[in-house]
């Protein structure tokens, strides 16, 4: 009786924004190549978020070995990304604002207790 291989597919899908995501699950690939470079294992990544399967795990840590370049050039797109979308809403809402807002807010709070 002979053994037959089967190819699985590897499961990370691309949504519409762009974004490499699990499959059938809103953990990104960044999420799952970031813990594996900090030093987790397949098992303690599977253990950090619950909706991933270990197998699942297993099969994008060897996408990523194998395509190490090609994912390596998408995270500092993501990157990039992140960074500029971070720019535009410290422009958009600078934090000093919110600062003097939020200690407005807790002077007129104060009560003063004899």
């Amino acid at each position: 009786m002979g053994f037959a291989l089967l190819k699985e597919p590897v499961p990370i899908e691309t949504g519409a924004d762009g974004t490499a995501r699990i499959a059938g699950t809103r953990v990104t690939l960044d999420s799952v190549v970031i813990a594996f470079n900090m030093g987790a294992t397949a098992e303690e990544i599977a253990s950090q978020y619950p909706t991933l399967a270990l197998a699942d795990v297993y099969a994008v840590i060897t996408y990523y070995l194998r395509q190490q370049k090609k994912v390596d050039d998408y995270l500092v797109k993501r990157r990039n990304v992140s960074s500029s979308v971070r720019k535009q809403n410290e422009a958009r809402f600078p934090m000093t604002a919110l600062r003097a807002r939020l200690l407005a807010r807790k002077e007129k709070a104060k009560i003063v207790f004899f």
